[in-house]
């Protein structure tokens, strides 16, 4: 079954990206949800903000407006044009004369005088042709409601189409000989291009009647443009205003762009553009179906507005560039203009697409890692079955029989067997085959090879090595029946010293061969040390693995170009600046952090980081081990530790043998008797049978 597991495991990316998928997508649409929401009330807030806006400007107009027609002098002179059909030109311009310097204060340019028969009496400018031309058919109504209520009204935008030149004989003086119009070629503007609006006050008699009305000409491109751009949403949000057949009548804040797309010329974008929908996102660089965009429909958001809807959506439609925007509009019917606020839909919704982005990379990535791991847990298949094939034909070659795994690392696997003729307990460690590349089995028969030439007792013996006829590189080394020195202090703590002194003197023993030999074992660790009850010799000590042992004699390894040999936390001071300058006395150095280990059952330096780690062997000194255990540690102990830990290799223990040799001078080298020995082990069989060789 955990076969079957393992060569399944690349479902479980696979079922997780589904889960991510089906997580992603529940989120994406609560949180599009909660976003468009949030959107719908800033645009709303944004759009009645200028509305408001708007509001107060034309409350302010007609106060305005009002405050000029109850003037006693405006009064007063109107009153006498609108009673009298004709006047004495030799009058002069008295109303005119006093009306001009104040509109040019208040920001209007011309002001009309219109008659309760909706004619226009008399205008206030210098030049031009004279009154007498009736109101738009179309302001007839509002001009109406003024004379009935007596309450001063806006008129709605419109652009004057009057025919061209006509004298007619003046009714008012020189104050009725001119119209709007030449205020407006007074500004070079063409005639086509003008939109205007009035706001228009009531002009009462003495008795309180009203006689007419005062209408003040305005701009209001400028105003409305002025407004609108006050309050806008995101870097990309405008707000403008335009008329009943779609027209924009003030200023975006793409005029720029629209001219490098064509839509403009050299003119402003206010009464020149009407709002048709291209069809195309312009801005990248598309054509749309049809060059004249008159014929085309205004905009969902315009069309909707002139119909007299008001609203807001936050699924993205085309504005006038072409570019998906959301937004939301009114129809403001007192003004006879639509206004919208509007944002482009890819700011609006960048939190959204970049959670999106980040979700599908997430989904990928696992999908990625289930064909990773269905790639490697295939090849995995292909290399156990190389493995079992080579397990088998190394059965059927008489030499070993393998009867179980007992262990692995990562490097290599161990099997428990015996040699078919000698019926001798034998561990065979084989060579991972997916790590069988040339370096790999070149390190392992350099083991193999160094270690073969070391016969102490308590060095690990090996009998066999070679390879398999499939090519896995194998060895047989001598099955062994204990736990290893880690372990040891995990499950038992901090050691006697009487203890650590025999095991730290068999050790001695064994490397003393090996440096005599010039071999340095470059990897003395607690994992490394093994003990056993051999022989009817309890605390039988053992050193494994000889994976990094170096010949002095031949220079530099090929392992040592790749970084550090060792391990940090018992790795000598000239081993971290160079791997290929240890000799016997770094081993003797690893064996003060073993020993230190022992007694204390704590790293003398311990950090999580081998960074950390590395830069305290290299320049602090270990606390002295009595400090941080209960356990009793003689002061002669404590000194051979110390000196073991020197960075000064000249200050350390010169050989194993010289620290046999002081270890045997503590006032504990005889604490650990054989029958103290001998008790331990009885207990620990009583715990536990029998533990595999480590590797």
């Amino acid at each position: 079954m955990t076969g079957h597991l393992k060569k399944a495991i690349w479902i479980f990316p696979l079922v997780i990206a589904g889960l991510v998928a089906l997580l992603g997508w529940w989120g994406n649409e609560r949180l599009h949800q909660t976003i468009a929401d949030e959107l719908k009330a800033d645009l709303s807030a944004t759009l009645n903000a200028n509305v408001t806006a708007l509001e107060i400007w034309a409350t302010n107009q007609m106060r305005m407006a009002t405050a000029l027609a109850e003037e006693p002098t405006v009064r007063t002179q109107a009153t006498r044009i609108l009673e009298h059909s004709a006047l004495d030109n030799t009058g002069g311009d008295p109303l005119g004369a006093f009306l001009r310097p104040r509109l040019s204060r208040m920001g209007y340019e011309i002001a009309q005088l219109v008659d309760t028969n909706f004619i226009v009496a008399a205008v206030s400018s210098r030049i031009g042709l004279g009154a007498g031309l009736p109101v738009s058919e179309a302001h007839t109504n509002q001009f109406a409601e003024l004379f009935a209520s007596g309450s001063p009204v806006i008129i709605t935008p419109f652009k004057p189409d009057y025919p061209g030149p006509r004298r007619f004989q003046p009714r008012g003086g020189n104050f009725g000989r001119t119209n709007y119009l030449s205020f407006l070629n007074r500004g070079r503007q063409r005639r086509g291009d003008v939109m205007l609006m009035q706001v228009a006050a009531p002009i009462h008699d003495r008795d309180g009647f009203v006689r007419g009305a005062l209408a003040l000409v305005i701009n209001p491109t400028n105003e409305f443009s002025r407004i609108l751009s006050v309050a806008r949403h995101g870097d990309t949000g405008e707000t403008y205003a335009f008329d009943q057949t779609g027209l924009l009548i003030s200023q975006s804040r793409h005029d720029s762009e629209l001219k490098q797309l064509g839509l403009l010329t050299n003119d402003s974008s206010a009464l020149n553009l009407r709002l048709h929908d291209p069809g195309v996102d312009l801005t990248l660089g598309l054509k749309p179906a049809t060059t004249n965009l008159s014929t085309e429909p205004l905009t969902r958001i315009v069309a909707s507005a002139v119909a007299g809807e008001d609203g807001v959506d936050v699924i993205p439609t085309r504005d006038y560039r072409g570019v998906p925007v959301i937004g939301a509009w009114r129809w403001l019917p007192q003004f006879g203009i639509g206004v919208a606020t509007e944002v482009e839909a890819t700011e609006a919704f960048w939190l959204l697409h970049m959670l999106q982005i980040i979700f599908i990379l997430l989904f990928l990535l696992l999908v990625l890692c289930s064909v990773v791991l269905f790639i490697f847990s295939y090849a995995n298949l292909a290399w156990q079955e190389r493995l079992s094939a080579a397990e088998h034909k190394l059965r059927q070659l008489g030499q070993y029989t393998l009867e179980e795994k007992i262990g692995a690392g990562s490097m290599g696997v161990v099997y428990r067997a015996h040699h078919g003729l000698m019926r001798r307990k034998t561990a065979v460690k084989l060579l991972l085959p997916e790590l069988a590349d040339e370096a790999s089995v070149k390190r392992f028969e350099r083991e193999v090879r160094l270690t073969c030439q070391l016969a102490h007792p308590n060095t690990i013996q090996i009998y066999d090595y070679g390879h398999t006829p499939d090519g896995v590189f194998y060895y047989a080394m001598e099955l062994l029946s204990g736990l290893n020195l880690r372990e040891l202090v995990d499950q038992f703590g901090p050691q006697p010293e009487g203890r650590v002194i025999n095991i730290l003197s068999q050790i001695c023993n064994s490397l003393a061969e090996a440096h005599a030999l010039n071999l340095i074992h470059r990897d003395i660790k607690p994992s490394n040390i093994f003990l056993s009850d051999r022989g009817g010799v309890p605390d039988y000590v053992k050193v494994l693995d000889f994976g990094l042992i170096h010949d002095c004699r031949t220079g530099p390894d090929e392992s040592d170009k790749d970084g550090l040999a060792g391990t940090p936390w018992f790795m000598a001071p000239e081993m971290i600046q160079n791997p290929a300058a240890a000799d016997a006395r770094s081993d003797i150095y690893a064996l003060g952090g073993l020993a230190y280990f022992l007694l204390t059952g704590k790293y003398m330096f311990d950090s999580e980081s081998v960074a950390v780690v590395l830069e305290k062997q290299m320049n602090e000194i270990p606390a002295p081990p009595s400090g941080i255990t209960e356990n009793p540690i003689s002061p002669v102990m404590e000194q051979i530790i110390l000196a073991c830990l020197e960075k000064d290799p000249a200050a350390r223990p010169q050989s194993a043998l010289e620290l046999a040799a002081r270890l045997a001078e503590s006032p504990a080298a005889n604490d650990s008797t054989p029958d103290s020995r001998a008790a331990w082990w009885l207990m620990f069989r009583q715990q536990k049978t029998e533990v595999a060789t480590p590797l």
